[in-house]
């Protein structure tokens, strides 16, 4: 890739952090790029290498990684990543744990570049044909992409191995071989080791021609995307919910396509067509009185209300108890949940000397809350206020020593009602 077509790929971004594993790839990638940095001054460019732990030489690695970052004068990042037990395999269980580490270590303003190409697309496309995707999954990986904020970018995308192995070979470039790529037991592996050689021999353009069939369907989904993108719009609730009574006359097909641009706005995985029939089926045909839910990878869809709910996985929550030691400021919770602060203009008094102040996510005992006559339990006063059963484990408490004053967006106590005081609201900004 010549430096003009860099700097076209990658406009308008400056700043750059590279995934650099040090291999083949990643290493012809950052070369290229530290070239693009030298003609285009003002450019800033930062490697990340990903410790999966996962190799006997997985230190050597790093080790390699810091020379050639140190020789060509770029800042590299190590991030250590401990692989969860999910039962999603390990090669998904190491893509997820690596692009945390992404997101976790981009800049504002810092684009994300990785180095993937033509054969990894191969690949990525026959997987998804493994798998019976549709057009979604069939257009593989796009040469740009959405990303934590920013966009993640593919430069190497249309350049064939053989092109970067040459690059290596005229520039006499040092790079790492993973012993596990040689493992057939991978899927991904046996594809590049055994099938792809074969396709390749038999149709030396077939790299090439999948790259079309994915393009053309990723084309075709966002045609799809354009069309229904009033429809979805109107259906879908500024909480994020999705209303359920006009899908229930909508054609199958229509209806499918609506939920999965749905999930795709929440961060879902693209459902298949068994989930999105176990979506219809388990969640939204239950029995009225029901509150089904569904496990989708990091989250669950649950119906509430006439709506479906895309709800992210949350650790029990129950047993914390988070210390505010300086409720001027604000609080960041734990989970992800967000932010507490207290600003003026409600009816909740502010904590006495001696009161310490805790949030925490689970009370018990009958409340008096400010508006409603008579105490009540904390059941019965979040069924009446509407609150959803999946945030009544997640809903900040906020307490002044042992009494619960208020619900972070949902009521105030009266024993944590404002009086002769000027009030505050307890602000949840999730």
């Amino acid at each position: 890739m010549t430096p003009a077509d860099l700097q076209q790929v990658l406009h308008p971004y400056r700043r750059l952090l590279v995934g650099f594993s040090g291999g083949l790839d990643s290493t012809v990638l950052l070369h290229q790029l530290m070239h693009w940095r030298e003609r285009e001054p003002g450019r800033e460019l930062r490697a990340i290498h990903i410790h999966h732990g996962l190799s006997v030489h997985a230190d050597s690695w790093v080790a390699h990684c810091e020379s050639l970052c140190h020789e060509w004068h770029i800042p590299l990042i190590v991030a250590r990543v401990t692989l969860a037990e999910e039962g999603l395999g390990i090669e998904a269980q190491a893509r997820k744990a690596r692009y945390a580490a992404f997101r976790e270590n981009l800049l504002p303003g810092e684009a994300l570049v990785t180095a993937q190409h033509l054969d990894d697309q191969s690949e990525t496309f026959l997987l998804a044909l493994k798998r019976g995707s549709g057009p979604a999954g069939l257009s593989a990986m796009p040469a740009r992409a959405r990303f934590a904020d920013t966009e993640q970018i593919r430069p190497l995308l249309g350049e064939p191995r053989e092109s970067l192995l040459r690059w290596a070979q005229r520039y006499g470039l040092c790079w790492i071989e993973d012993e596990s790529n040689q493992d057939d037991s991978y899927d991904r592996n046996f594809l590049r080791l055994r099938v792809l050689p074969l396709l390749s021999e038999r149709w030396p353009h077939f790299a090439e021609a999948t790259s079309r069939s994915a393009m053309l369907c990723a084309e075709q989904e966002q045609l799809l995307d354009e069309l229904l993108a009033d429809e979805l719009t109107s259906l879908v609730s500024p909480e994020g919910a999705l209303a359920i009574a006009p899908l229930q006359v909508m054609s199958a097909v229509r209806r499918a396509a609506l939920l999965r641009r749905w999930l795709a706005l929440h961060g879902a995985l693209m459902p298949s067509r068994a989930m999105l029939n176990r979506i219809w089926d388990e969640v939204v045909l239950a029995r009225e009185d029901a509150a089904p839910r569904l496990r989708s990878g990091e989250g669950e869809i649950r119906r509430f209300r006439g709506q479906l709910w895309w709800v992210k996985g949350h650790a029990f929550l129950a047993d914390r108890v988070i210390d505010w030691p300086l409720p001027h400021q604000p609080l960041r919770l734990p989970e992800g949940l967000g932010t507490l602060c207290l600003s003026p203009g409600g009816v909740l008094r502010l904590p006495r000397s001696n009161e310490p102040v805790t949030v925490r996510f689970r009370t018990s005992g009958t409340l008096h809350i400010v508006g409603r006559n008579g105490g009540r339990k904390i059941k019965k006063i979040w069924q009446e206020l509407n609150v959803a059963p999946w945030r009544r484990d997640t809903t900040p408490l906020l307490f002044y020593g042992e009494t619960l004053v208020a619900a972070a967006g949902v009521f105030v106590t009266r024993e944590g009602a404002a009086e002769a005081e000027r009030g505050v609201q307890l602000e949840w900004k999730a």
